[in-house]
């Protein structure tokens, strides 16, 4: 049993136009409400450090379902658990924007991040279904919009609409897209299953979803409450066993909920990691500037954001040149030189004076942006090359986990630089430099990316043909 065709629009750009609305609002989530918890403190009548559970509950809340969205969207179809998730995320906004107490803002930040989670997966799921192999590097420029813009834009919004207006608008905004992209996928979206799925494996759920929330909540709060606190030590030290466990229980199923032998396919697991590498960095600036824009030069939540934008831009820029020398550049190499730009932007953001022009700071964004949209295009279309349509659920769900792992590892790192380094130098050396805090992270970020090179030089042209365009050999 295949796709349940209708008659209507392509379906290329129906999934199209619903996978960038959805993800947009989505990923956007993850960096609209940082500007607006200072506001959710006052307005809420808590201490502003004791409110960081709003974001970690939401992170926390999309790493448990990423792990059962493959099985889902295998099991009852890509059109119907699509649509439910949008639902429920579309439905938790409007509670979170309505929410009168701490606790209830973290609740229904929770049932956000579970459409969220399965929103993700499954968009770029029906994404890969429905563009052949030839076309991944076209489906990939897509990927590359919510991706990358959404965090950028994240931080402006939410400061525009926590100055405007009220903090309840960073989750309210959500609503009226979400209406739009729900009604827009009941009339026009065709459903994918596959028919011989097998029993949901409880115990790989509990398992599975249980160590990556554990690892994830203690990579958020660690840098925090202080690595060797013994919260810290016992849910990582868990979420780790339980991740092992993960693989020893999966391994052993007929029909796993994770089917982790994707990751013996060389190409897959090659560009998820060098993906994966670009991500750790690629957030970690994403977290430095905004917190180096507001505590050491003292400028807006607004300011900030839009010294970040040009990266967005570099990036559209260069999916755009990726995306045309792919098929015959191939996917390693452009990889390889899109994250020696990253690492010497990075690099150069650590050397800047930070008395220096705001305008200094955006090219360098710029430069850093570009280098990450020669790694995003040409990994997004090589990634699934020779993965099976059957298969496309399940890739993308270890794929998205992977990548929300790195993303939260990248700001671990970055954060433990910057605790490690001496407090007196963010404000004390700011005619100098960066001095030492925010240069190591910067630093940090850096060698990260410049790891990822050794991944990428890993990947085999040879076995993305299929997407380049041209007859395998």
């Amino acid at each position: 049993m295949g796709d349940t065709r209708r008659r209507g629009p392509d379906q290329r750009v129906v999934v199209a136009a619903l996978f960038v609305a959805t993800m947009f609002i989505t990923i956007m989530d993850t960096t609209i409400v940082n500007v607006a918890l200072p506001s959710i403190a006052r307005d809420l009548g808590v201490a502003p450090d004791s409110i960081d559970e709003i974001v970690v509950s939401y992170l926390v809340s999309l790493a448990v379902v990423i792990p059962a969205s493959g099985w889902l969207a295998d099991r009852f179809g890509t059109r119907p658990v699509f649509l439910a998730a949008l639902a429920i995320f579309t439905t938790a906004s409007a509670l979170c924007g309505l929410a009168e107490s701490v606790p209830e803002l973290v609740g229904f930040r929770i049932l956000q991040g579970v459409g969220g989670g399965l929103l993700t997966p499954v968009g770029m799921a029906m994404l890969f279904g429905v563009f052949p192999p030839a076309e991944r590097a076209r489906a990939a420029r897509i990927l590359v919009v919510p991706t990358v813009i959404a965090p950028a834009v994240g931080p402006i919004l939410g400061g525009v609409l926590t100055d405007q207006a009220s903090w309840h608008w960073v989750f309210l905004v959500n609503i009226p897209i979400g209406i739009v992209a729900f009604v827009f996928g009941a009339l026009f979206l065709a459903d994918h299953r596959r028919p011989a799925t097998g029993g949901f494996d409880v115990v790989g759920f509990v398992l599975s979803a249980g160590g990556f929330a554990l690892i994830l909540y203690a990579l958020s709060v660690g840098p925090t409450k202080g690595w060797t606190s013994p919260l810290i030590l016992t849910t990582a030290g868990i979420g780790i066993v339980a991740t092992a466990a993960t693989v020893w229980w999966e391994r052993r199923r007929a029909h796993p909920l994770l089917v982790l032998r994707l990751f013996g396919n060389a190409l897959f697991r090659n560009v998820s990691l060098t993906l994966g590498a670009m991500f750790m960095a690629f957030m970690a600036v994403l977290f430095l500037i905004p917190l180096l824009m507001q505590t050491v030069r003292g400028a807006s939540a607004t300011t900030s954001g839009l010294v970040i934008f040009p990266e967005a831009i570099g990036v559209l820029v260069a999916s755009q040149i990726s995306g045309r020398l792919y098929p015959t550049v191939g996917p390693r190499r452009l990889m390889m030189g899109g994250l020696a730009v990253i690492a010497l932007s990075t690099l150069g953001l650590g050397l800047l004076d930070v008395d220096a022009s705001l305008w200094v700071f955006r090219a360098v964004l710029f430069v850093f942006g570009f280098g990450a949209g020669l790694v995003m295009t040409p990994a997004q279309a090589a990634a699934f090359a020779t993965i099976s349509r059957a298969d496309n659920a399940q890739a993308s769900a270890l794929f998205n986990a992977l990548r929300q792992l790195a993303a939260a590892v990248g700001v671990a790192l970055v954060t433990t630089a910057l605790s490690l380094a001496r407090p007196g130098e963010t404000g004390g050396s700011a005619a100098a430099g960066l001095g030492g805090t925010f240069q190591w992270g910067f630093y940090v970020a850096a060698v990260v990316a410049a790891l990822g090179i050794v991944v990428a030089a890993r990947v085999r042209d040879a076995d993305a043909v299929a997407t380049m365009g041209r007859p395998a050999a």
